[in-house]
């Protein structure tokens, strides 16, 4: 596991708040990332993961929101240049974490449904719905990633200080990718 903690990319990194680029061509080394990003995703815990957050400053995410029961098994879905299409329905507060940030959870508003497009490994276009689920809540989290916006950028600026302080404050405490506190 120390290959794939070290792996991510942590808070404050300015990687964390670039635009990233389309992906013009399904390559095997996109391929490859793809899966080195479920492994870390997996190894660290996490049900979601971008690009970024490994240092590569490009559209592409994993997300494998049944993982969180490990009895379901490994489900992951890879999407590429997704984009939001529909994010609407009641708003919902909850709290959310991030590999990025360790040792921290956030309270972060968010639409309760999205539709979501994007290009699977095999280069098929896919949509995915999502409605009052922890699936709707990691696609907005992980899009968010690949246009330099993180869960923290959605808070008042003091609750962002506060965040930040935190979030040195369990880095010093050694916490690591994957540790959260709970809200």
């Amino acid at each position: 596991m120390a290959n794939e903690i070290e792996d991510i990319v942590v808070a404050p990194d300015k990687r964390l708040k670039t635009e990233c680029a389309e992906i013009e061509e399904i390559t095997p080394e996109i391929r490859a990332l793809a899966e080195r990003m479920a492994q870390d995703m997996y190894a660290t815990d996490g049900c979601g993961l971008a690009a970024p957050q490994v240092g590569e400053l490009i559209q592409l995410i994993v997300i494998d929101t049944d993982y969180v029961n490990p009895s379901k098994g490994k489900n992951p879905y890879y999407l590429i240049n997704p984009k939001i299409i529909v994010a609407d329905g009641e708003e919902h507060e909850l709290a959310e974490g991030c590999l990025s940030f360790p040792g921290i959870t956030v309270r972060v508003k968010r639409p309760s449904h999205v539709i979501v497009e994007a290009k699977n490994l095999d280069g098929d276009l896919m949509r995915y719905e999502a409605r009052d689920n922890l699936l709707a809540i990691c696609l907005q989290h992980e899009i968010d990633h690949i246009h330099g916006v993180t869960m923290i950028d959605h808070l008042s600026p003091m609750q962002r200080v506060i965040a930040l302080r935190e979030l040195e404050e369990a880095k010093a405490a050694g916490a690591l990718p994957g540790d959260t506190a709970s809200k």
